[in-house]
């Protein structure tokens, strides 16, 4: 028991260094944000990504990028699970759900048709191009949903998704961070680049309208 106790002292009075700090805190604030976004798709979790990963890419710190990966893709895909899983509960409902609603008035039909579509001729890899693309995710879930896939068929397709989602918003990230010196100048920068690519597909659409 003494033994025990002088460990955890000496572990008590060990420096702790500003970047395991930062790790302690940061890691579980972006799982909560990007959960959260998940759930509720107003959070900017593509930007949160790419915030952290500069961050992580300024720290000395070992496998810090590593811990930005799997803490955002793992938040990513228990989002998405739940979220679906809610949507299946509403859709066997005779009322619905507020969750079924909500995917729905984030679904245009013009977007939910084309959607069901490509889901019908190209299966899971449509969930991998859903989540990269902007506004995509749910117009695909909702399609999942009416399609009647069972959650873990959607959960074996929606994980490479969440996988390639992390790689692409860290990658921006560390592109950001690789620019700038300061990392507040490298977060300014990912965003910038994160706002463009949320912004470019619908900018391309009212062109090619207009």
């Amino acid at each position: 028991m003494s033994r025990l106790v002088s460990a955890a002292a000496l572990a008590a009075a060990l420096p702790v260094s500003p970047e395991t700090r930062q790790q302690a805190l940061g890691c579980p604030s972006l799982f909560l944000l990007v959960l959260i976004g998940a759930l509720v798709p107003v959070v900017p979790t593509g930007a949160l990504v790419s915030s952290a990963a500069v961050v992580a890419f300024h720290q000395t710190a070992p496998f810090s990028l590593v811990l930005v990966f799997v803490t955002a893709s793992l938040a990513a895909f228990l989002g998405d699970a739940s979220l679906y899983w809610l949507g299946r509960r509403g859709m066997r409902s005779k009322n619905g759900s507020r969750w079924l609603e909500a995917i729905r008035s984030r679904a245009p039909e013009e977007r939910l048709a084309q959607a069901r579509e490509k889901l019908a001729g190209h299966g899971v890899a449509v969930l991998v191009l859903s989540r990269l693309l902007p506004a995509g995710r749910i117009p695909v879930m909702l399609a999942c949903l009416m399609a009647d896939w069972p959650l873990r068929r959607f959960a074996r397709g929606n994980l490479p998704a969440c996988l390639a989602w992390a790689v692409t918003y860290q990658v921006i990230g560390i592109l950001g961070g690789s620019l700038f010196k300061e990392p507040w100048e490298g977060v300014v920068a990912a965003v910038a680049l994160t706002v463009v690519v949320s912004a470019a597909p619908g900018f391309v659409r009212r062109v090619r309208g207009g």
